[in-house]
């Protein structure tokens, strides 16, 4: 019995040592778990570090460049407001200072200009090197002009990150030529006149060239080349200017020489006519004299054929006395000599009064003859007689020129520029398109069949031109053949 209590608790003690065992073996089993997840976020965490700490140099690195581009921003602001302040061409290169590039992270910058005609490069512009070095480098780039000029037509921008071999140019060299550790290429093309190219390097090798150094300074290099070009349109616009003005200078006065030689040309030929018309009177009129006592036979008897022909010469004579009278009219008033008594008076009773004159004109061929005027048509400042001859030879020429029952009509009305416009339209023939041209000149008469059969010295209407331009006005006429004709003429108000 004791044996079996015995067996019983060992039995007892063993399972119970095996629930302890299974126990710890199960915490332990947890412990390890917890363990490896602790683990998992610790390496977790690490990473995220690593993440983070690159993160903030990568943001560090992009701020770096962002200030970098900022400040290189607004030095470029300064450059491009210093180099559109000239429009000379020479000075352009020159007003990119050293102060401007130290912004950009450089000190050492040249400008080279290939120069087509003498087949080499010129240094424009210098910054950071002495004189004898600055002829070094020009040697150096002529012994290799071919890459440089290769460079330069591909318009391609390189730097010392980006040179490739395809270039031919080796970064080593340039560094070793321009003296620097650093450096950005990029060409300057204008449209037209000679290219080249502007370098920028620096010393220091801390300073690193970017990507974003390149798009600077090719914008730079395009600002130039485009104040290069403007420079140079502005100088051939200058030049073509001045050689417009030289050339009107000299028509202005080959027209006032002309014009000086016309004038006294046109005052010897009113001269000449005033002179002749002059001439011409005494005689004229010794020849209506012994015509008139002829035809009033106080010298005896004429026969009829001799009678005939002393009527022609008496007819003759009136219109030669006519004519000589239109041209000493025309000449005074072109000399100035002509005496224009200038007064107020009503268009209205000046009107009324001619068309009481050409009445029995009008009525003999049966033509409408009418005037539209306005009721409160202001007075006008002008010499009476002299436009009454106005308005006689222009309504005759209408009624000459239109057919039996037709119409003529005179408007008048106030215009914007205080001026009145008289218009006298005819329903008559009409005047061919080469005619309206000649029409107010001197003896010139429109050939037309009435024309023909009615004989007129072509004075009229250069008279009227004439006293209308005495008078400050201006004359015009609209006219086509068998649409009648429209005179229109102008007046200045009181």
């Amino acid at each position: 019995m004791l044996s079996v209590m015995l067996k019983l608790i060992y039995i007892l003690i063993l399972a119970g040592l095996a629930i302890a065992l299974f126990l710890k073996a199960e915490k332990q089993k947890r412990l390890q778990r917890e363990t490896d997840k602790l683990r998992k976020s610790v390496d977790e965490m690490d990473e995220q570090a690593k993440l983070i700490m690159r993160t903030d140099m990568a943001l560090n690195k992009t701020q770096e460049e962002l200030d970098k581009k900022i400040t290189g921003l607004y030095a470029l602001q300064k450059l491009s407001r210093s180099i559109s302040t000239t429009l000379e061409e020479r000075q352009i290169l020159k007003r990119v200072r050293g102060d401007f590039l130290q912004e950009l992270g450089f000190e050492k910058a040249c400008a080279l200009v290939w120069n087509q005609r003498e087949a080499k490069f010129s240094i424009n512009l210098s910054i950071g090197y002495l004189e004898d070095e600055a002829y070094k480098i020009k040697a150096a780039v002529d012994a290799e002009k071919e890459k440089y000029l290769d460079l330069i037509f591909k318009e391609k921008t390189v730097s010392s990150i980006s040179l490739s071999q395809d270039t031919g140019l080796n970064e080593e060299r340039i560094s070793t030529v321009f003296k620097v550790t650093a450096f950005v290429i990029s060409p300057i093309t204008p449209k037209e006149g000679n290219k080249g190219f502007f370098f920028l390097g620096t010393e220091d090798p801390d300073v690193a060239i970017t990507a974003g150094d390149e798009e600077l300074i090719t914008i730079l290099t395009n600002q130039i080349g485009q104040a290069i070009e403007n420079a140079r349109l502005f100088e051939k616009t200058w030049m073509a200017q001045q050689e417009l003005e030289n050339k009107v200078d000299e028509r202005t006065r080959e027209l006032t020489a002309v014009l000086n030689e016309v004038k006294l040309i046109n005052k010897r030929k009113t001269d000449f006519i005033s002179s002749v018309s002059h001439e011409l009177r005494t005689p004229l009129t010794s020849i209506k004299g012994y015509a008139a006592i002829l035809l009033a036979e106080k010298l005896g008897a004429l026969p009829q054929p001799v009678k005939e022909r002393l009527e022609k010469i008496n007819s003759h004579s009136d219109e030669l006395v006519h004519m000589v009278n239109g041209l000493l009219d025309i000449a005074r008033i072109e000399s100035g000599k002509a005496v224009m008594k200038i007064e107020e008076h009503d268009l209205k009773a000046i009107i009324a009064n001619v068309m009481d004159l050409i009445f029995i004109q009008c009525k003999n061929k049966n033509i409408d003859l009418t005037a539209q005027v306005s009721k409160e048509m202001p007075s006008i400042m002008v010499d009476k007689s002299q436009i009454e001859r106005v308005f006689i030879n222009l309504l005759a020429n209408a009624v000459k020129f239109t057919p039996q029952d037709g119409k003529i009509t005179i408007r008048a009305e106030v215009k914007k520029d205080r001026t009145v416009q008289v218009d006298i339209t005819d329903t008559g023939i009409g005047i061919p398109p080469d005619g309206l041209e000649k029409l107010f000149g001197e003896f010139y008469r429109v050939d037309n069949e009435i024309n023909q059969q009615v004989k007129g010295t072509g004075l009229g209407l250069s008279l009227v031109k004439h006293i209308v331009e005495a008078h400050k006005g201006k004359i015009w006429v609209q006219s086509a053949p068998g649409k009648g004709s429209t005179f229109s003429f102008t007046l200045p108000i009181r």
